[in-house]
């Protein structure tokens, strides 16, 4: 009597895997809205500037000299709230208007109406296309 040798098997995927090209956007940011976008990272700064969101978070969306820009006013801020001994509290607001304009190609400047419990503010933002995804080149809270 023969015994059965066991055979040894590569295992095949169940759906064929094409080829991704090198500068195909990645799959979260192929139909990224610049309005969503720009209201979103409106959102982030003012939660960066109120202390309950880390700064680093938003280091991808943003040039250098923002993120430099922001962290300066971050550590005022934050200087402020310890003086008045305040906590970080999440700040409640509403998005209102938001306008767009598109001065060239790949370029969107927009200014977000952002209205508060106390007060409404404008936050105006330039945003240039890099490579599949947004980043914010100019951030100015009024």
């Amino acid at each position: 009597m023969s015994q059965a040798l066991p055979v040894e098997r590569t295992p095949t995927p169940m759906f064929a895997e094409r080829p991704v090209p090198p500068n195909a956007p990645h799959p979260s940011s192929r139909n990224q809205n610049p309005r969503e976008f720009i209201e979103n990272l409106t959102r982030c700064v003012l939660e960066v500037l109120a202390g309950v969101r880390d700064l680093d978070q938003l280091a991808r969306w943003v040039s250098d000299d923002v993120y430099r820009h922001l962290s300066k006013r971050v550590v005022l801020s934050t200087r402020a709230r310890q003086l008045k001994g305040q906590r970080s509290i999440r700040p409640t607001f509403t998005i209102g208007r938001t306008l767009l304009s598109e001065p060239c190609p790949g370029v969107i400047e927009g200014v977000v109406i952002v209205h508060g419990k106390a007060r409404s503010r404008a936050v105006a933002l330039r945003v240039e296309r890099l490579g599949a995804r947004w980043r914010a080149s100019a951030i100015t809270v009024l």
